[in-house]
């Protein structure tokens, strides 16, 4: 068994699009390499600081990032070498072990889809995208349906009379009556 603590500097980006390890950050890797009969078994835990934004703000937001790994390079003539595809099990060539590609995996599996910058984040407004927590709660927009703009512009010219009810009330009894004047005209035209 063999022990590594050791600090790596990534030379590209590990990670997904709206967070990741940035390039140029340190990588701690604390591993123990066990032989076992079918290869090498690597253990241990991966740190590392991560950039990115939030998805549904999109400020800056910044993490830590810890995970264990469990991986097994197998030896070459193994039978796990000789039972498995090539992308299945990773091996051990030429005595080395390559843990980028493990290491990187495990980094895209632990970063969360959709990071926050914090859990109760409000998000943008989907009208004027400002961000809701700098907003205030007296924050709006008065959205019409185009489907009811016609009402709309009918029952605002129905205002004219400057909001009186009364106004409204004799405007409706003038229209009552000359339906009635009408109306008794009508019955005046058929009795003849």
């Amino acid at each position: 068994m063999r022990t590594i603590e050791r600090t790596v500097t990534v030379d590209e980006r590990i990670g997904l699009d709206l967070i990741a390890i940035p390039a140029g950050s340190p990588i701690e890797l604390d591993l123990r390499l066990e032989s076992v009969v079918e290869g090498v078994l690597v253990t241990g835990g991966v740190r590392a600081d991560t950039e990115g934004e939030c998805s549904r703000c999109l400020e800056p937001t910044s993490g830590e990032l810890e995970l264990s790994l469990t991986e097994l390079f197998a030896y070459p003539d193994s039978v796990t070498d000789e039972t498995t595809d090539e992308d299945e099990a990773h091996r051990v060539v030429d005595e080395l072990i390559d843990l980028e590609p493990v290491v990187v995996g495990a980094v895209g599996l632990a970063l969360p889809l959709q990071p926050l910058c914090s859990e109760d984040c409000l998000g943008l407004c989907p009208e004027c995208g400002i961000r809701l927590a700098i907003a205030g709660s007296e924050h709006g927009h008065e959205i019409l349906d185009p489907r009811w703009a016609a009402l709309a512009e009918k029952v605002a010219g129905d205002g004219d009379d400057g909001g009186d009810p009364q106004g409204r009330h004799t405007r409706d009894q003038q229209n009552t009556s000359s339906a009635n004047t009408d109306l008794g005209s009508h019955n005046e035209a058929e009795e003849k």
